[in-house]
């Protein structure tokens, strides 16, 4: 044990904390002589990563912003694997194992990879740490795929005998026009156009914005049913801002097709949408402008000859038959 005299008590005992503990005399000695020539905080040298996460961010998260600081506890979360490792033991083969095994894109990688650069630097400016291993961490080169699972044929049928129950009319509504659940809950009705047949609406990025989503003629009764003067589906928007209405859906939709002896996930919507419209051979550029995606293909990135008339031969081809 390598011990140091921090005080005396009232009986002018010495009173000791420990440096550490090590194998031998010689690297107990080694220890005290690097503690004695450049002294630190031997409590916080003692931190488990936990404990060091909590001193870093009340230093540092009252000078950075919102966004960062959401990023930062996020990233926090996908390192559970090192929460009561000691600090000083974590090395790089640990940090490497925590992004290699967060099953998530290379973005989130990146902000967990970040997050352990921050808290390296911060444990090599208190001297709990000679070298920072977080220096050499890599992330994956390419985006990691999450597995989607499609609605079946059965699934539709199953929710089209609910209609009017909470959450199925929106969710045979994303299944129809394959909009994001965020665009389904802020879509108001004077962005549809029933004489037309069209809903230009649209969210999230420039392909997206204002796009013409044709009505698909089985989904025109639950849209006429739902025609308001203010949202389609209003009984979300008393809910203070686009994210409370998301977490309630979400949280709604994922009982709901519980009951219903489902289980997927909001945006498995959107990707039965394409995948329906995919395997009955629908022209891929106007998929692409329904959903308001950039085509992949340069040849197909002018696309505004496209007509309503082709947009919506495209989406007549959507069929969820038994």
């Amino acid at each position: 044990m390598a011990r140091k005299t921090v005080g005396f008590d009232e009986n002018a005992y010495q009173i000791y904390s420990v440096i550490g503990y090590y194998a031998t005399r010689q690297e107990a000695m080694l220890a005290l002589a690097h503690y004695n020539a450049k002294p630190y905080d031997i409590e916080l040298s003692k931190s488990t990563f936990s404990e060091l996460y909590e001193a870093w961010s009340k230093l540092e998260y009252p000078q950075m912003g919102k966004s960062l600081v959401t990023s930062h506890k996020a990233a926090y979360k996908y390192c559970r694997a090192l929460y009561d490792k000691p600090y000083k033991t974590i090395r790089k083969f640990d940090m490497q194992a925590v992004i290699n095994n967060c099953g998530k894109s290379y973005a989130t990688q990146g902000n967990i990879r970040n997050l352990l650069s921050q808290l390296d630097k911060f444990a090599f400016d208190n001297d709990i740490i000679d070298k920072c291993y977080s220096r050499n961490l890599t992330v994956s080169e390419k985006e990691v795929k999450l597995k989607r699972e499609i609605f079946t044929d059965e699934e539709v049928q199953t929710l089209w005998t609910h209609q009017g129950e909470p959450c199925v009319d929106e969710t045979l509504f994303m299944l129809y026009t394959g909009m994001r659940v965020t665009e389904m809950l802020t879509l108001t009705c004077d962005k549809i156009n029933l004489k037309d047949g069209t809903i230009q609406y649209g969210m999230k990025t420039a392909a997206g914005k204002n796009r013409i989503v044709p009505i698909h003629d089985d989904i025109m009764p639950v849209i006429e049913r739902h025609m308001s003067d203010s949202f389609l589906f209003d009984s979300w928007s008393d809910l203070d801002g686009e994210k409370a209405r998301y977490n309630r859906f979400r949280k709604e939709f994922d009982k709901k097709l519980s009951e219903l002896g489902m289980k997927h996930n909001t945006h498995e919507c959107r990707h039965t949408f394409r995948s329906k419209l995919d395997s009955a051979e629908a022209n891929k550029v106007c998929i692409d402008l329904i959903m308001g995606h950039k085509s992949a293909d340069v040849g197909e990135r002018v696309y505004t000859h496209k007509t309503v008339k082709e947009l919506k031969e495209a989406i007549s081809k959507l069929s969820y038959c038994v």
